[in-house]
């Protein structure tokens, strides 16, 4: 597996790794989840080496959100933050990237990957990805605009790969710094497997690193990921999500150290104090709980393998009887082992990544 910057001429450019000459690792921008307490959690687990940001809305009546500022403003972590926009003025565009830039943030970051039909339908994420004319528009203006680091995430087409080589040539052309690459289209969402010889053939294209993105189950499938495409580093949304100490037990493979073994005793801990951290003082009980699913959805593929877990935290109306459910099935004792891979047939929704 080649070091980073071997093949990469603009890496130098970016932060350095937490082990230097480790491939990369990043939690993926996940709308309503990737916010500052989630970042803060992940990172006592093991952080990655980079953050991003939920993406910003970028319209013509648009300002940054502050509740998504507070991830750069408040980021303790230790680690970079790119901001991530998403929208397709680019005027507008231009216009929040340089707000942007006045905030501690090591880039900009342009979203053209998120697969919902409320997005795409207005030319936004994913749905650039139709157009090859305001792409190169798109892309020029930014990299005009931002003087630093320039990175965008995408997928390899809409609703087929037609697009995909012409859009890496203006990945280059634009001298991105960093391409973030979902092996599906955007019509694929998150379904079926991911095309990772399309993550290969980015990397054998572009001059800038490319992060392998997609289903990214564990350590033992990111070390065969990057050793299948070459790629600079992965990138993890749902499977984070599912088990925070990813990054860590990623630069242990990469290390050739044993990986840490998760007891399901930690695992609820985790539960909790990211209830904690998540929680918003004035907001009904029920919504905290109900907030804590979305999290719960991916957390239970690997508590049990018959998803009874599940089953019965999606009918919990009450702190206690989360936390209950959470103590029944995931007891102390370090017997008690945390799945490595999510259980077969045991289906988180909604899928976010």
């Amino acid at each position: 597996m080649p070091e980073i910057g071997q093949s990469q001429t603009r890496q130098s450019h970016l932060p350095v790794a937490i082990e230097p000459g480790q491939p990369l690792t990043a939690l993926a921008p996940m709308q309503d989840v990737t916010d500052q307490p989630f970042m803060a959690v992940i990172s006592d687990c093991g952080a990655p080496d980079y953050f991003f940001t939920e993406y910003f809305r970028v319209h013509i009546q648009s300002r940054p959100e502050k509740h998504i500022l507070h991830a750069i403003s408040e980021n303790h972590t230790g680690r970079p933050v790119f901001a991530q926009m998403i929208g397709e003025d680019v005027f507008h565009l231009a216009r929040t990237a340089r707000e942007l830039l006045e905030h501690p943030v090591a880039g900009i970051d342009l979203n053209m990957g998120c697969p919902a039909p409320k997005v795409y339908k207005k030319q936004c994420g994913g749905g650039l990805l139709r157009d090859i004319g305001k792409v190169d528009e798109v892309l020029a203006a930014l990299r005009e605009t931002v003087p630093g680091l320039f990175t965008v995430k995408m997928r390899i087409g809409f609703e087929d790969t037609e697009n995909f080589e012409p859009i890496l040539g203006l990945i280059d052309k634009h001298k991105i710094d960093l391409l973030s690459l979902h092996g599906r289209t955007v019509k694929e969402m998150y379904r079926g497997d991911v095309h990772y010889d399309f993550i290969k053939r980015a990397v054998e294209v572009v001059q800038c690193p490319v992060l392998a993105n997609g289903n990214i189950t564990s350590a033992c499938k990111a070390l065969r990921v990057l050793e299948e495409t070459g790629a600079a580093g992965v990138m993890i949304g749902r499977h984070a999500i599912r088990n925070p100490w990813i990054f860590k037990q990623i630069r242990q493979a990469l290390a050739g150290q044993p990986v840490s073994k998760i007891s399901l005793h930690e695992v609820n801990q985790y539960v909790k104090r990211l209830y904690a951290s998540v929680s918003k003082p004035y907001a009904p009980e029920i919504a905290q709980v109900n907030k804590m699913k979305k999290y719960l959805n991916f957390v239970g593929q690997g508590v049990d393998r018959d998803g009874k877990f599940l089953h019965e935290m999606r009918r919990a109306k009450s702190k206690a009887e989360l936390f209950a459910i959470c103590n029944r099935h995931m007891p102390e004792g370090e017997q008690h082992l945390f799945a490595d891979e999510p259980y077969e047939g045991v289906v988180a929704r909604p899928n976010c990544e």
